[in-house]
């Protein structure tokens, strides 16, 4: 069968005629062999361009004078079915299984939530911590949030040494220690020296200097307590006490302290008696008119607006006048 001059096929599309075959036959010129004889048609190169040369397929009507398209005769669009007058086999299917596994299933309930968000908020801190990003976004890593904290510390720092108060200093006039009470104050307690009794109790004013040179706020007391101790006997004989006021900042504020000295003794030879009973006798009873000195010991105790805690300080007077003078005639 020659397959370059054989007539095409009446069927259409892809057949066993449209293809080439695996390898050639035959010779294409008459079984001769143009490079053994040396003779033959010289070849050109234009001759599959200009139809001069030989045809080499006949897939699709190339090469042949018939049309290349064949009409296909018409047939129905639906095709008939012939009814199957046979049983339907019904087949049992297997039940399908669950479509999520455990693990899907565990991640839908309230403690597969909980574990999910932990899991997220852990990833989520590492990453922080690792320095990968930030609380906002990109923003506010870690660096800049210890340089953000080291910041506020400063200036809470430089803050709280502007304005926490300073515990001040005291100290008496080194002139008049104590000073007679005066106002209200002297009415307030009663001046009496019972020798018969072995008691007495007088007004008086300890006049104190304040130092808030440290402090660059003024400073607001809510209370300043006093205690008075003789300083031979160790026993208390006044005490005192002085509530909301205000000493300036920067300053040497003086302070004229309220006190009631107030004791009772056993007897009359009481040394704490004896002794502060002839630093308040009349000075025409000495020679030399000079009356002993009282020696005691001031206690404060002082509490400041803004310190959580109370303070103390003492301080020691061994040359201080009686505020008060007897009577000539008193014994």
């Amino acid at each position: 069968m020659d397959h370059l001059t054989a007539a095409r096929s009446a069927s259409a599309g892809y057949n066993k005629g449209s293809f080439f075959p695996a390898a050639r036959e035959e010779p294409l010129k008459g079984g001769r062999d143009e490079e053994l004889n040396g003779e033959g048609d010289p070849w050109d190169v234009y001759a599959d361009f200009n139809n001069a040369g030989p045809r080499y397929s006949s897939a699709f009507g190339a090469g042949q004078n018939q049309a290349a398209y064949t009409q296909i005769p018409p047939s129905s669009s639906l095709l008939q079915e012939e009814p199957d007058q046979g049983k339907v086999e019904m087949v049992t299917v297997p039940a399908l299984g669950a479509e999520w596994g455990k693990e899907e299933l565990h991640q839908v309930t309230k403690a597969g939530k909980r574990e999910r968000k932990l899991e997220t908020r852990k990833q989520f801190w590492k990453s922080w911590n690792r320095g990968e990003r930030g609380l906002c976004g990109r923003y506010f890593t870690r660096k800049v949030l210890v340089w953000f904290l080291f910041g506020v510390c400063c200036a809470i720092g430089i803050v709280l040494a502007f304005t926490i108060p300073r515990v001040p200093s005291f100290a008496f006039n080194g002139g008049t220690p104590l000073v007679n009470a005066t106002g209200s104050w002297a009415k307030a307690v009663p001046t009496i020296f019972a020798p018969a009794a072995t008691n007495f109790s007088f007004p008086a004013f300890a006049s104190l200097q304040a130092d808030t040179n440290s402090n660059y706020l003024p400073l607001r007391f809510s209370h300043l307590r006093a205690q008075v101790f003789d300083l031979q006997t160790n026993r208390q004989v006044g005490s005192g006490d002085f509530s909301k006021f205000t000493l300036p900042a920067k300053a040497f504020p003086k302070i004229l302290l309220p006190l009631n000295f107030t004791y009772i003794a056993t007897n009359s030879s009481d040394q704490t008696y004896q002794n502060w009973h002839e630093s308040c006798k009349n000075r025409g009873q000495f020679i030399d008119g000079k009356r002993p000195s009282l020696q005691f010991r001031l206690v404060l105790e002082m509490d400041i607006v803004g310190l959580p805690a109370t303070h103390s300080t003492s301080t020691q007077v061994t040359d201080a006048d009686c505020p008060v003078e007897l009577p000539q005639n008193a014994s």
